[in-house]
């Protein structure tokens, strides 16, 4: 067995960027911009006022009288000039005009025909958000995943389409004769196939897009018939079939198939039976059955090797760190992720983990929060103490 640290980093070094493909704005949500994006006008494109009020040439003092010589507003400029004595009745987001050097606001004066009359000093802010402002022409956006303020920030930008990684296409396919698919009428020695259904929305949620194929049957024929079907994908995932019983058929008819094993097994819990290596020139990862061995492996393996493939510097999930809710035993030779619950009450969030951490238990999963990780060797640990967690 390996650690999971090893594991990892075998893992991440199977990955291959995917190509790239030019999408447009509207259809960019949730894509990994591999390309930075350049700025093609100022924002704003001009002055602008801040506020509904009157535009003034310069300062003045409380009392002053000015003559109203016409009216901008947002997408209507005024094309006059702005002199002493003069003012220009405007609206928020309109350009200020030429001469223009402050903006007072409407509930700052009286007005009685063309005319205003200040009832306070025309000083200090100016109420103008200037030109280029938030950015310049020939600013850039860094690649990184698009999230919907950066949609905005192109769209100002000008950009009608951005350059993307293409999606890496994962290939999933579970493995047993014990298995039928949701609606099915199971016999009384088989089970519904579950994990897939958590597996594919956890890679369309991270960049990918998912395929699961026919479920394969545990004869060498029907598993090879299946991982064909997958040669195609950037990513070829099994489910279940990995350890090393009769029926357990995963890692020796892939490696009849040409399978370039990186590793088998591996120090943690759940998800022991582990593998990874490369099979028809693409990443391969055979996951354990058990359902929360499969999920939890998916968060450690999977979608950091999908990031990995997109193009992201930083792939790997983020380590958050709380305080222990409640005393944990020693953790012995393999690294623990158990199934917890956080509870956000103070300044750091206390997390206390389910006292069944069987890897059969979708339940405990599904009000989990978190997993607490205890690395391989901890030992023994006490409530309050602090710890590191992976929010899920």
């Amino acid at each position: 067995m390996i650690s999971v640290e090893d594991a990892t980093q075998l893992v991440l070094s199977l990955a291959g960027l995917t190509d790239t493909e030019t999408v447009p704005l509207a259809r960019a949500a949730g894509r990994y911009m591999r390309n930075a994006a350049v700025a093609l006008r100022d924002q704003p494109p001009f002055d602008a006022s801040a506020m509904d009020g009157y535009a003034l040439a310069q300062d003045a003092p409380e009392g002053e009288i000015l003559a109203v010589i016409g009216e901008a507003g947002a997408g209507r400029a005024f094309e006059g000039a702005l002199g002493a004595g003069k003012a220009l009745r405007i609206f928020t987001g309109a350009p200020l005009p030429t001469g223009a050097a402050r903006v007072v606001l409407q509930e700052d004066v009286v007005r009685s025909g063309d005319r205003i009359t200040l009832t306070r000093a025309a000083t200090g802010p100016t109420h103008i958000r200037p030109q280029g402002g938030d950015f310049r022409i020939g600013s850039s956006l860094a690649p990184r995943l698009l999230a919907p303020y950066d949609l905005a920030l192109l769209a100002a930008m000008n950009v009608p389409e951005v350059i993307v990684a293409r999606r890496p296409d994962v290939a999933l396919i579970a493995t047993g004769d014990e298995l039928v698919m949701p609606g099915e009428a199971p016999r009384p020695d088989q089970i519904i196939g579950s994990n897939s259904f958590a597996l594919k929305a956890m890679i369309e949620a991270a960049g990918g897009t998912a395929r699961m194929l026919p479920i394969a049957r545990d004869t060498e024929a029907d598993l090879r018939a299946v991982l064909e079907l997958g040669s195609d994908a950037d990513v070829v995932v099994t489910i279940g079939g990995a350890s090393v019983g009769d029926h357990d058929l995963v890692g020796r008819i892939a490696a009849r198939m040409g399978m370039d094993l990186a590793f088998h097994k591996i120090a943690m819990r759940p998800g022991k039976p582990l593998m990874a290596g490369r099979i028809f020139g693409k990443p391969m990862l055979g996951l354990p059955g058990n359902p929360v061995s499969a999920i939890v492996c998916a968060h450690l393996f999977l979608l950091p090797l999908i990031r990995a493939s997109l193009g992201l510097s930083d792939p790997l999930p983020r380590v958050r760190h709380a305080t222990l809710g409640a005393d944990v035993a020693a953790t012995g030779p393999r690294a623990h992720y158990m199934r917890a619950r956080l509870d956000d009450d103070g300044a750091v969030p206390r997390i206390t983990p389910f006292r069944d951490q069987d890897s059969s238990l979708l339940g405990v999963l599904a009000d989990a929060h978190a997993l607490l990780i205890r690395p391989l060797g901890d030992g023994p640990r006490s409530a309050g103490d602090r710890v590191s967690y992976l929010p899920l």
